[in-house]
């Protein structure tokens, strides 16, 4: 399986997917790889070339709620059948965003999405000025976050035995 974490250390909470990598770095078990990329959401893709049966996102996701707020949702993907040119420019205008939807549909359509993903976020407070460091409300969520994935992994890897 493989744990993905996205963000943009300079965009404030953006930075949370990379707060939970710096966390979770050398306390996966086997069978589990960690990969994070930045904004570099091809690297995602890249990187499930290699196969796996099960994918978990970790980034900063707007769901509404407070900030700080530990999300995990299971996401819906599309079946990508014959899209037109229009819907590959809009999923490929901008490659360097690692946005989990536009992850999940271009693994789609590489056929290399994991029959299970799911994405562990966090409520940012801010994500859109120039800023380095979570908010406080997201720092004190990283480590929920990390107790998340670890736990997610687990059920994960006894899931794909």
């Amino acid at each position: 399986m493989l744990v993905a974490c996205v963000g943009n250390l300079l965009r404030g909470d953006d930075g949370f997917g990379l707060a939970v990598a710096a966390r979770l770095l050398g306390r996966l078990p086997p069978g589990a790889d960690l990969i994070e990329t930045g904004i570099g959401g091809l690297g995602i893709i890249h990187q499930l070339m290699d196969g796996y049966g099960a994918l978990i996102i970790v980034d900063a996701v707007d769901g509404g709620s407070s900030p700080g707020t530990v999300l995990l949702l299971a996401p819906q993907v599309a079946e990508v059948t014959e899209p037109t040119w229009e819907d590959w420019k809009a999923q490929i205008a901008d490659l360097h965003l690692a946005e989990p939807s536009r992850i999940l549909r271009l693994a789609s359509a590489a056929g290399v999405l994991p029959e299970h993903v799911l994405i562990v976020g966090c409520q940012p407070e801010t994500c859109e000025e120039f800023e380095e460091g979570l908010s406080r409300h997201v720092a004190a969520a990283v480590p929920v976050a990390t107790r998340r994935v670890q736990k997610l992994v687990d059920e994960l890897l006894l899931q794909l035995g």
